[in-house]
C-alpha cells in the first residue's frame, strides 16, 4: 500500500535534518513553563504524543515524570529510545489507536501534531483516543499552530541550505490545508516531500474537543502562555481536561 505523506516523510532521515535547528532551549523553556503553570505531582504519568526525536519528552523525563513518548515514525523512536532515560520509555503507535485506558495524568502534543488526515472525523478519534488514554480528570495540552497567521504571513517559497543539501520549499493553502512542498537532491537522488496539515482555527477546535468530551479550560497563544489573540498570536496552545 502507499505510504501516507507522515508515514514517510516523518520518518526519512531527511527530515530531522531540514529541521534539526529546532531550538533545544526553546523547548525547555516551554516545559518549564507548563509545568509551573500545571505542577504536575511528581512522578505523573506523561505521555508525549507524537514524540519526534524526544526531545521534549526527555525534558519531562529529566524533571523526574514518568514519561512515554508515542510516534509512528520507527526512525524518531529509534533516536528517542538512545537518550536512555530511566524515566523515558518510546514506542511506535498511530496516535488514532488507544494506547492505555486511563493511564496517563497528562498528555501533551507539541509542535503542530495533529490535523494530518483526510477525513476531520480521522482527528477527532485522536481527541477521543486521547480521552481513553486520560485518567479520570487527566490533562490534556495541544500546542498548534494559529491559522489566522499563517494565512496572513503564509511564505510562497524559500530556499534553506542545511548539511550541504538546499531545500526548495513552497506552501500553499488548498481545500482547508496549508501544505508544504519539499524537493532537494541529496546522495544524487533528487526527493519531493509534501507536509499537509488542516488549518482550524479556536472555535472549531472547540467543536472538535467537545465531540472527544475533552473540556477546553485555558487558551493561550504562545510558548510564554500568555493569551491568545487571533491577530497577534503565532500558536494556539490549548489545555484541555477529561471531562467525563
Amino acid at each position: 500500500m502507499t505510504k501516507k505523506w507522515y508515514e514517510s516523510w516523518f520518518d526519512s532521515p531527511y527530515y530531522h535534518i531540514l529541521y534539526k535547528d529546532r531550538d533545544m532551549e526553546e523547548a525547555a523553556a516551554f516545559i518549564d513553563k507548563l509545568i509551573a503553570f500545571l505542577q504536575p505531582p511528581s512522578g505523573a504519568k506523561i505521555m508525549d504524543l507524537a514524540c519526534g526525536k524526544g526531545r521534549h519528552a526527555f525534558q519531562l523525563a529529566e524533571k523526574g515524570y514518568d514519561v512515554t513518548g508515542l510516534d509512528l515514525s520507527p526512525e524518531s523512536i529509534a533516536t528517542a529510545e538512545r537518550q536512555c532515560h530511566p524515566n523515558l520509555r518510546c514506542a511506535v503507535h498511530d496516535m488514532r489507536e488507544p494506547y492505555k485506558e486511563s493511564y496517563f495524568d497528562y498528555i501533551f502534543s507539541f509542535f503542530t501534531s495533529f490535523g494530518y488526515f483526510n477525513d476531520v472525523e480521522e482527528d477527532i478519534k485522536v481527541l477521543k483516543s486521547v480521552w481513553i488514554n486520560l485518567k479520570p480528570n487527566g490533562v490534556y495540552v495541544m500546542d498548534f499552530l494559529n491559522e489566522a497567521q499563517v494565512r496572513r504571513w503564509l511564505i510562497p517559497y524559500e530556499e534553506k541550505e542545511v548539511d550541504g543539501i538546499l531545500f526548495r520549499i513552497s506552501k500553499n493553502i488548498e481545500g482547508g490545508f496549508v501544505y508544504k512542498n519539499i524537493k532537494f537532491v541529496a546522495d544524487n537522488h533528487s526527493y519531493s516531500f509534501t507536509e499537509r496539515v488542516r488549518l482550524i482555527n479556536a472555535n472549531e477546535m472547540k467543536f472538535l474537543f467537545q465531540q472527544a468530551n475533552l473540556d477546553i479550560i485555558h487558551i493561550f497563544g504562545n510558548y510564554q502562555l500568555e493569551g491568545f489573540d487571533v491577530q497577534k498570536s503565532p500558536r494556539l496552545i490549548l489545555i484541555a481536561k477529561k471531562d467525563g
